[in-house]
């Protein structure tokens, strides 16, 4: 039995400060080496990378005034230098041509949506698909790219175009939003069919003349290939491949539409008719379709980008060619990370984001390897509004807020937790997302539908009218595949909280799992009240108001006796816990900030505590880091508490806008603590820390290590949380103490676990 490969993200390509839109593969025709090419407003960059690891240079081509979205390149011969012919595409309605050695001419045109290059006979041929439902095909003449040909017959906006060579004849394939697919042949008019009878049907050519060349050549529609329900958004050949020294180019073409399919198209080897050989995709689930689509080189697996963000592959069989099986691929968010939080074991990361999804890491390490790699492991939540703060309750259970005024909380179902060795059979089986509905429906065994080899009609009566309960429970040998990360991996939602006026912008919970706080977007001070809540009972405990503005971070201390709150009003507030009474504990305000005391000059974003719990850190915009507090907390009283609590270490300038900051529970050999710092330029910053005396010195603070560009966040920081002991999740190490592990994500949809030596800081 073969192993699986394991597919990881190798390397992170930095340099565009904007959205990517789209990325190219060029290679050069020896198939000696590669290049990416990757575009973003107003720019887009040349990169060269040897083996996919390791980037030589790039290049930014700037002179569009507007997003690019569509670039292609070829190139021209296959000296060392790489003399490629680059066309790109933007919003400012012009191709713009590129060449190697940076000439570059302008082609004013209508605003295409695909533009693809290739070169035919030595001669470059660019075809343009654009918003007149026409494809347009340029001809480089004389230095010059002229128009020489308008192809019409779509009825909607082009959204594909590409190029293929079979033979001496050129293919087009081109696809469309009015849900049908175009093959297009192009070849000499010396080639074309004899005259035929008067009475025959007859294929309009459409004919242009190469002059350098000194030939004609005719253009005709091949094939309509229609079974697509909705937009096709894409169209691509398979690769060429080389077999006994030739280039052979299958004749299959892969696509993909909005009807949430990806389909594989060939012709029938004896009447030569396009038709449809594999269909796979989704039925169901939470996806607006698919919107692009491509071949591996070999044609044996396929993968396609899903409209809302996700990755799907899938592998032909071994034996049965028509089969094709989903297959574990890299996953993760596709919008701003704004939440990531570790189980209390430490097994597990979970994060929420804009891209409405809470998601699920673990490491995953195969029997027959000893390398460990994090994949997504369980979808929790998909939700309808973007999520932007989470606290674990214990270990298998969650609560998350998002863009509404409710809290939700979630528990791990019985085949998630079995699949973590534990046993459990009071819980549900999994959980389903009702039609038009937000919250995780539970399924228990019996509700689960019956199988079709069962009573075939019964289930198909069963699907058809209840949908939401077909749930199958997984046992994961291997991570799941975005399938069943869609449909099988929610957890049940077990409770909605009540009580904000505005949407949810931070929760906490405290390391006895007894108590929630959370606090919701706010512009008076009525709003920006902080709310606990029982974790037994639900129940709304009491309302801490003392903020103006909204309350942007909340953290317990470790011994479960301070909250505290940062805020947009550039303050903090410290809030203490008294004796419990009936009703439950009673949280009073025993220190703050306010205009005349407050040392930060801008929004605080972020704080954290000490493990010990007696100081705490703050994060803000002014680029200002500063540690609080006194040696002993427990001594302040509401009277003094203003005078208690001050800074305990010099301002650190971090440099850039302080978005987030964490202190490890885990101390160096030598008693520091452990400060990571996140920017909003994306960096990491590790600092040491330790009261050397009664005044703070320059001195206490250490610079640890800054994490190297490319491994650090592209845009800004938004959480940083450590792993709550020594060691790392999933490794058996023999030094465990020796490694720390800290989790970040940010707004480039990331999160990241990076392994550190606490004896090297």
């Amino acid at each position: 039995m073969s192993v699986p490969q394991v597919r990881r993200a190798v390397a992170a390509l930095r340099g565009h400060a904007g959205r990517v839109n789209c990325v190219r593969w060029v290679r050069r025709r020896d198939g000696v080496a590669l290049k990416v090419f990757s575009h973003r407003l107003l720019e887009f960059k040349l990169c060269e990378i040897f083996s996919c690891v390791q980037l030589v240079k790039s290049i930014p081509l700037k002179g569009h005034t507007e997003a690019v979205f569509a670039v292609d390149a070829v190139c021209q011969s296959d000296e060392p230098d790489f003399n490629v012919l680059i066309a790109s595409a933007a919003s400012d309605s012009t191709v713009r041509i590129w060449s190697r050695h940076g000439s570059e001419g302008n082609i004013f045109l209508i605003s295409y949506k695909k533009i693809k290059i290739f070169f035919f006979f030595l001669v470059p041929i660019l075809a343009c698909g654009g918003d007149d439902c026409k494809i347009s095909l340029f001809i480089q003449q004389n230095g010059q790219f002229q128009k020489v040909l308008i192809l019409p017959g779509h009825e909607d906006w082009i959204r594909g175009v590409e190029w293929a060579v079979c033979g001496e004849d050129l293919f087009l394939a081109s696809c469309a939003q009015d849900c049908l697919i175009r093959i297009w042949k192009v070849c000499t008019k010396l080639k074309q069919l004899p005259e035929t009878e008067d009475d025959s049907i007859k294929l309009k050519e459409n004919i242009f003349t190469v002059k350098d060349a000194d030939t004609s050549y005719a253009v005709s529609l091949e094939s309509v290939l229609a079974g697509h329900e909705n937009w096709v958004y894409a169209v691509h050949w398979q690769p060429s491949f080389s077999k006994d020294g030739s280039i052979q180019q299958p004749m299959r073409i892969l696509s993909a539409s909005m009807d949430k399919t990806v389909i594989i198209w060939e012709p029938d080897k004896e009447s030569g008719v396009w038709l449809e050989q594999v269909r796979v995709g989704e039925v169901g689930g939470n996806t607006l379709g698919f919107f692009d689509c491509q071949f591996s080189p070999d044609g044996s697996m396929i993968i396609a980008h899903a409209f809302h963000g996700a990755l799907h592959l899938w592998k032909q069989a071994t034996i049965n060619k028509k089969e094709w099986t989903p297959e574990v691929v890299i996953s993760g968010h596709f919008n701003s990370v704004e939440d990531v939080k570790w189980d209390p074991e430490g097994e597990f990361v979970i994060s929420v984001g804009f891209d409405q999804t809470t998601r699920l890491f673990a490491p995953w390490k195969r029997k027959e390897e000893t390398e460990v790699t994090w994949h997504e492991i369980a979808r929790p939540q998909v939700h309808g509004y973007d999520l932007r703060c989470l606290a674990m309750i214990g270990r298998f259970e969650f609560v998350s807020g998002a863009d509404e005024k409710v809290l939700r909380v979630f528990r791990a179902p019985k085949n998630f937790i079995e699949n973590f060795s534990n046993q459990s059979s009071d819980l549900p089986e999994g959980a389903t997302v009702p039609a038009l509905g937000l919250s995780n429906k539970a399924v228990f065994e019996g509700d689960m539908a019956v199988q079709p080899d069962e009573d075939e009609e019964s289930f198909n009566t069963i699907s058809n009218q209840y949908p939401e309960i077909y749930f199958q429970p997984l046992i994961l040998t291997e991570p799941p595949p975005e399938d069943h990360l869609l449909q099988n991996t929610l957890w049940p939602e077990i409770q909605k909280l009540y009580g904000h006026g505005y949407e949810i912008f931070c929760v906490a919970c405290n390391n006895s799992n007894t108590l929630l706080a959370s606090a919701c977007k706010a512009s008076k001070k009525e709003h920006a009240a902080i709310i606990l809540w029982s974790t037994s009972s639900w129940k709304k405990l009491q309302s801490l108001s003392f903020h103006n503005l909204t309350v942007t971070q909340l953290a317990f201390s470790p011994d479960d006796s301070f909250l505290l709150a940062v805020s947009r009003d550039r303050n903090w507030s410290l809030w203490r816990r008294e004796n419990s009474s009936e009703s439950g504990p009673v949280f009073t305000c025993c220190a703050y900030t306010d205009k005349n005391t407050a040392v930060h000059s801008r929004i605080i974003w972020s704080c954290d505590w000490t493990p010990d719990s007696k100081y705490f850190i703050t994060g803000s915009r002014d680029k200002k880091v500063i540690i609080w507090g006194q040696c002993d907390l427990s001594v302040i009283t509401e009277g003094n508490g203003l005078d208690s609590i001050k800074p305990c270490s010099t301002v650190l300038d971090a440099g850039d806008s302080v978005t987030a900051v964490g202190i490890s529970r885990v101390l160096t050999p030598d008693g520091r603590y452990i400060v990571a710092v996140g920017l909003e330029s994306g960096k990491i910053i590790l600092y040491t820390w330790k009261q050397s005396g009664k005044e703070p010195t320059l001195a206490d603070w250490t610079t640890g290590v800054e994490i190297d560009n490319s491994q650090s966040h592209a845009l800004a920081v938004k959480r940083l949380c450590w792993r709550h002991h020594a060691g790392r999740a999933g490794h058996n190490d023999e030094n465990s103490s020796k490694w720390l592990q800290l989790a970040s994500c940010g707004a480039d949809h990331c999160v990241k676990i990076f392994n550190v030596n606490r004896f090297a800081l």
